[in-house]
């Protein structure tokens, strides 16, 4: 494991590891929350998330144009890996077209038929991941790639996003099992 991907996690396991009883998104209930936000909206976690993305596009060999996401989940990995880069774009997919302006779902780079990664914080059922492919697709993006900082291991997860995907792969930086341990280990 590189440097800057342990420090992210240990940073992870510190910062957005909780253990406790709680409601997901997906409805579902937890003994654990991640809540990525307080690790990428962080100074030093934005770079980590930046360099540890950018070494993970490049090792899959996706050569894209650009990165993006749903928001917000997305919203702080899309910047951090486009500054990081200096050559990758960003944009952000919204939940629902815009009402007004201009009407978009895509915000940002749109490049039409540009080799894009879609990325997301956290992967529990997939849905978050699976809006953006299907917008991101739709808008006439080629879909390279897709990634999330952590994987909740949900039995849905893997396999929804792995089906939105295809023929592109789906990466995990983490799993959830992955920052419990270093939490547990941080917390002895």
């Amino acid at each position: 494991m590189s440097h800057a991907r342990r420090e992210l996690l240990t940073l992870l396991a510190r910062k957005s590891f909780r253990l406790g009883e709680f409601k997901l998104s997906s409805g579902g209930t937890s003994d654990y929350y991640i809540d990525c936000r307080t690790t990428t909206l962080d100074a030093r976690g934005a770079q980590l998330v930046g360099q540890v993305f950018l070494d993970a596009i490049h090792e899959q060999g996706w050569n894209a144009n650009a990165i993006g996401g749903l928001t917000m989940g997305a919203d702080p990995i899309v910047v951090a890996v486009a500054v990081t880069s200096g050559n990758l774009n960003g944009f952000l997919v919204r939940k629902a077209e815009k009402q007004h302006g201009t009407g978009r779902r895509i915000e940002g780079f749109g490049e039409k038929g540009a080799r894009v990664v879609i990325v997301d914080d956290v992967c529990t059922t997939g849905s978050s991941t699976v809006q953006a492919i299907e917008a991101a697709r739709e808008y006439g993006f080629e879909v390279v790639g897709a990634m999330c900082l952590v994987e909740r291991e949900d039995a849905r997860g893997r396999p929804n996003v792995e089906i939105a995907a295809a023929p592109a792969k789906f990466v995990s930086i983490f799993t959830a099992t992955d920052v419990r341990k270093e939490h547990l280990a941080i917390n002895a």
